[in-house]
């Protein structure tokens, strides 16, 4: 059999376009915390550990990376949605719906608040209010796309996205907006969480562990201590996300079933998981009881104390 030139080319233009449809699309989104500090590459690294690379496509309308972080892992991402100076307020009103139509993403992942509290002068509510307008947004947008035929065969494309709020990380003079943004944010998650588009908590607050030794000196921005912190929270519950959005590992893996009931309280015994950290779900090697709380299942991959 023969093919012509173009042939040749459409033929690997639609195989590149099923492989790209095939991953879990993540839009890492935020301010200057995501867009110049080097948390993302480093949960990269976790994503390759995990097997999960392959599977994953970040997305955004920015790329690149900065040059303090050093070498990329192989096969980085650098796409992503962080703007600095940026406020989620706004976000909310003029830049979300743009950016979930274009890229459409299985993930949301993200950190705002930071310049709302230190630019905007914005209370608690009105930064919690444009959480729900960024949710809502993302929800309604990739609820409306279209299933479409690609070689012979049909491919829903985005229904509900999995979405990851992180807690803020301190300042250096412990704003008390920020704290109490902090504390609503569980009560937030719990009230917009559904089964189809889950929501999970990665705390990056100074309750959870985040001190002044891990700012840079303008006490906003994480250094590298701050950015281990950020991906040491951010990527074990990414990684949750991805798995129960689609992403598999490309070998075969031992998956130990957690026995947790959604609802049942929990019985520390040992080393029991802090108060919003991952205590199961399919894979899951860690902590299956809750200091705090009790164990609930967010998905098939995810449990979380609260």
């Amino acid at each position: 059999m023969q093919f012509s030139l173009s042939s040749l080319v459409i033929l690997a233009l639609a195989a590149a376009t099923a492989s790209a449809q095939s991953k879990v699309k993540v839009m890492l989104l935020g301010d200057s915390i995501t867009q110049i500090t080097c948390w993302r590459p480093k949960v990269w690294s976790q994503l390759a550990s995990a097997g999960l690379a392959g599977s994953v496509d970040f997305v955004g309308s920015t790329r690149g990376l900065e040059s303090k972080c050093g070498a990329a892992p192989a096969g980085f991402d650098p796409d992503h949605e962080g703007h600095s100076g940026w406020q989620a307020y706004d976000i909310a009103r003029n830049n979300i719906a743009g950016w979930v139509q274009n890229t459409k993403p299985d993930v949301l992942q993200f950190m705002l608040g930071t310049n709302d509290v230190n630019i905007g002068k914005r209370g608690v509510q009105a930064i919690l209010d444009a959480y729900t307008t960024i949710l809502t947004t993302t929800r309604g947008r990739i609820r409306t796309s279209k299933s479409f035929p690609l070689n012979n065969r049909m491919l829903i494309t985005h229904i509900c996205p999995h979405a990851q709020i992180d807690k803020l990380i301190p300042t250096s003079w412990s704003d008390s907006t920020i704290e109490s943004v902090n504390s609503a944010i569980p009560a937030w998650a719990s009230q917009h969480s559904t089964s189809a588009s889950p929501i999970a908590v990665a705390d990056c607050s100074r309750a959870a562990g985040f001190t002044n030794a891990m700012l840079q000196q303008d006490g906003v921005h994480p250094n590298d201590l701050g950015d281990q912190f950020i991906a040491q929270q951010v990527g074990p519950k990414l990684i949750a996300a991805i798995k129960a959005g689609g992403g598999s590992a490309p070998v075969a893996t031992t998956t130990l079933k957690t026995s947790t009931t959604a609802g049942a309280p929990s019985t520390p015994t040992g080393n029991c998981a802090a108060m919003y950290a991952q205590c199961g779900g399919n894979g899951w090697a860690g902590a299956t009881c809750c200091a705090q709380g009790a164990c609930k299942v967010s998905n098939e991959w995810y449990s979380q104390c609260a």
